[in-house]
């Protein structure tokens, strides 16, 4: 990946952990993407030579993943196609415990001899590091499934859809952001099919076919000297191309004819309001810089949920396994073991959940075999839970995977990732008008900005896409230069109102990094609008 390539990938907001991923593995033809995979009986046979060597070996447990990813990644600037990539990876990764240790190697050899010795490989290496280990791996009981399959629900196969169709959509929606007042615009299509088989040594043969989808684009306009940019409304989803279809039956409509997409989304119509809204903020005025009460729309309020409680509701992050790379967590062991700390306000219900439809972490089972669920984090607002899997459960006095174990490819080791984390809707029906017509001085804050969260994910400030002032319940004009204040407990127990199921919308992250080596991984955060109390708000603004 060419320099100039990549930063123009993070003006529209990618992160910097992406490109390996997207683009891992080799180069191939569109007509490629269509082959079909390995036939499930020669995986099933693959995979128990992997088990069945570990089990010669002394290995006590064993579990093979044989991966096979597609990733597909269309790019246009203005007029033009800056380029089309496929890629395609294929592989096996074996985990084993030998002497109460881990132990995991992989290869891209999957043949009988190359699995034999990946294998031997990975109990070699758990032998060797049982030398340096205290205490044995205990995992938690999990159920045999015998051989079962699972599928992301789609009706369009982003494989089937032509290339063409895809660049002409692309360039459809940057002529329309142009037509309408943008002097720049990039766009692109990000495309994700994971092919994964896992089996263990107790019993469980598991056939996974997974989809995901991105659109996203950045649309910029110039004027008196200024430039302002307005990002594309869309949400990651784990979907198929049908996400792109634009159902006006799964639209909202927001303060000032904004659009609001759930599980369909249209470009052109997103950004050809993009180029005029870009105008508007050229002339809009900067915010004043005090308290307000914010009105957080889900596309924004996604990212506050998956820093301010995602992240710090880790098991391996609260214990400090992750301290080198991304810091530990604010909420403790004791807090959790008291039963009665208040994470946020009585209406804040946060669950995990890796089953929900659309979301990028719904799958049938987990990367160690685990069917997939829900739990809480914070009920009432109090702390519950945290996201932990097979050997961590017992550390918080449970003996049952949540089910949350994840590797971004067959290359890679799984271990804890954060599932989707969403914050319940209202139970009452109440709307984003209802809402607005509620505040007297707040500011109403779409899509997603910078941000900076400390080591233990405590003190925090975000920014967004677009601002709007409210005064005496109406909406009176844009704001620039926005970004909020404070600390992970104060914020979500500020938490005073809440709309209901029909506002529920998903926010979403392709590219959530952990661990070293690093991995990503995606997940969805639902939320619907929700308006936090008396947050302090601070002017960015470089000329104030």
């Amino acid at each position: 990946m060419k320099r100039r390539n990549f930063v123009q990938l993070a003006g529209m907001g990618v992160g910097a952990a992406m490109m390996p991923s997207l683009l891992m593995g080799n180069n191939i033809s569109t007509e490629a993407l269509l082959e079909p995979g390995m036939d499930v009986i020669i995986k099933k046979q693959l995979a128990d030579v992997a088990l069945n060597t570990a089990k010669g070996l002394g290995a006590s447990y064993a579990d093979a993943r044989i991966g096979r990813y597609l990733n597909q990644f269309v790019r246009t600037r203005e007029d033009k196609v800056q380029g089309v990539v496929n890629t395609e990876s294929f592989g096996i990764g074996i985990r084993v415990i030998a002497n109460g240790t881990w132990g995991f190697a992989s290869t891209n050899d999957v043949t009988q001899d190359g699995i034999k010795k990946a294998t031997e490989q990975a109990v070699a290496i758990a032998k060797a590091n049982a030398k340096f280990q205290t205490n044995p791996v205990e995992l938690a009981p999990v159920k045999s499934y015998g051989e079962v399959s699972w599928k992301t629900p789609i009706t369009k196969d982003f494989k089937e859809v032509p290339v063409s169709e895809k660049v002409d959509l692309l360039l459809s929606a940057n002529a329309a952001a142009q037509q309408n007042g943008a002097n720049f615009v990039n766009s692109a299509l990000f495309m994700v099919n994971e092919q994964k088989y896992f089996a263990s040594t107790e019993g469980s043969y598991i056939d996974q076919d997974v989809h995901r989808i991105w659109p996203t684009f950045g649309v910029t306009a110039v004027g008196d000297g200024k430039f302002k940019t307005r990002q594309a409304m869309s949400a990651p989803m784990g979907m198929g191309y049908e996400y792109m279809d634009g159902l006006a039956s799964e639209k909202l409509e927001g303060p000032d004819g904004l659009k609001l997409y759930r599980k369909s989304y249209d470009i052109i119509e997103d950004a050809t309001m993009a180029a005029k809204q870009a105008k508007q903020m050229l002339t809009a005025k900067s915010v004043d810089a005090g308290k307000y009460d914010l009105v957080l729309e889900p596309n924004h309020l996604g990212l506050t949920i998956h820093e301010s409680v995602g992240h710090p509701t880790e098991l391996d992050r609260v214990l400090g396994y992750e301290a080198n790379y991304a810091g530990t967590s604010f909420a403790t062991i004791d807090k959790f073991k008291s039963g009665n700390f208040k994470y946020g306000s009585d209406i804040v219900n946060i669950v995990a959940d890796k089953t929900q439809e659309g979301s990028l972490g719904y799958v049938g089972w987990d990367d160690e075999g685990v069917k997939t669920k829900q739990w809480d984090i914070i009920r009432n607002g109090v702390l519950v839970n945290y996201q932990a899997i097979r050997d961590q459960v017992k550390m918080i006095g449970q003996n049952e995977s949540h089910g949350c174990c994840y590797a971004q490819s067959w290359n890679d080791v799984q271990f804890q990732r954060m599932p989707n984390i969403s914050l319940e809707a209202g139970k009452e029906p109440y709307s984003i008008n209802d809402m607005i017509k509620d505040v007297e001085k707040g500011i109403y804050i779409a899509g997603r900005g910078s941000y900076s969260i400390d080591q233990q994910r405590y003190n925090f400030q975000f920014g967004g896409t677009m601002f709007y002032e409210i005064k005496d319940g109406k909406i009176v004009g844009m704001l620039n230069d926005v970004a909020y204040q404070s600390n992970t407990q104060e914020f979500w127990n500020s938490c005073a109102k809440i709309c209901d199921q029909s506002d529920y919308r998903l926010f979403g992250s392709f590219f959530d990094g952990k661990g070293q080596p690093s991995q990503v991984s995606a997940v969805s955060h639902g939320s619907s609008t929700s308006r936090f109390n008396d947050i302090n708000v601070i002017n960015t603004g470089r000329n104030v």
